[in-house]
């Protein structure tokens, strides 16, 4: 049976071990969760010209974690010092592919830097540094009852493995929260009338997928829709 193909938006990386010059990457972790439930990774490379056609050929989206997002895209006037690896192209690329997937209904899984990168898209904003970041941190999340998430993983509450420093500040238009963590840091969102395949986490369920079958079945109800 032929695999649903999944784009993943590669992440500009300065130095790779594996390679001479600066790269495009994805996290193998990533990669290998999609693999397992059936779908065929492909990373895209960020380009500000002909998203939607670019994207018509795939069955779903997946916008990984990366670095943060320019503050001027949501609207702040300062900079926080912790505020790392912004690249305007970047920015420009995961903010339109989170419109288009979102508006046109194609199944989109967002992950981290992807959760932030749509709720900015829908005209969110995000807290710039969290007083107490979620780095190197594993804790549990609750899930809201009926959601899309909860009907995906199975669960209505669940051990995240987090590594983020900013949070959602304001919720983007038609965004509703689909689960917490207990100092009430936004963990999941989707959308408010249930349109399309969306959901979108804000920790990295890839990074302990292949041990954790709950983990694993968010990628696995994701391929799904993309072959639906």
């Amino acid at each position: 049976m032929t695999r649903p193909l999944i784009a993943v938006p590669a992440r500009f990386s300065a130095t790779t071990s594996a390679l001479r010059f600066a790269a495009e990457v994805n996290a193998r972790t990533l990669i290998e969760a999609v693999w397992r439930a059936g779908g065929e990774p492909a990373s895209i490379h960020p380009a500000d010209t002909g998203v939607a056609d670019r994207l018509a050929r795939f069955d779903g989206v997946l916008l990984p974690g990366g670095g943060d997002l320019a503050p001027y895209r949501y609207g702040a006037g300062d900079t926080h010092h912790s505020v790392y690896d912004v690249d305007d192209l970047q920015d420009t690329f995961d903010l339109e592919v989170a419109r288009h997937a979102v508006e046109s209904g194609l199944p989109l899984l967002a992950i981290c830097r992807g959760l932030q990168a749509v709720n900015v898209a829908l005209g969110g904003t995000l807290e710039q540094d969290m007083d107490t970041g979620h780095r190197h941190l594993v804790h549990p999340v609750r899930i809201s009852a009926g959601s899309r998430l909860e009907q995906a993983t199975g669960a209505e509450k669940l051990d995240a493995s987090c590594y983020h420093h900013q949070r959602v500040d304001r919720l983007g238009t038609g965004l509703t929260v689909t689960a917490t963590a207990a100092d009430g840091t936004v963990e999941g969102v989707e959308r408010a009338d249930g349109r399309g395949w969306f959901t979108a986490v804000q920790w990295h369920p890839e990074d302990t997928a292949h041990e954790d079958p709950v983990q694993q079945r968010l990628f696995e109800a994701f391929v799904r829709a993309a072959a639906a």
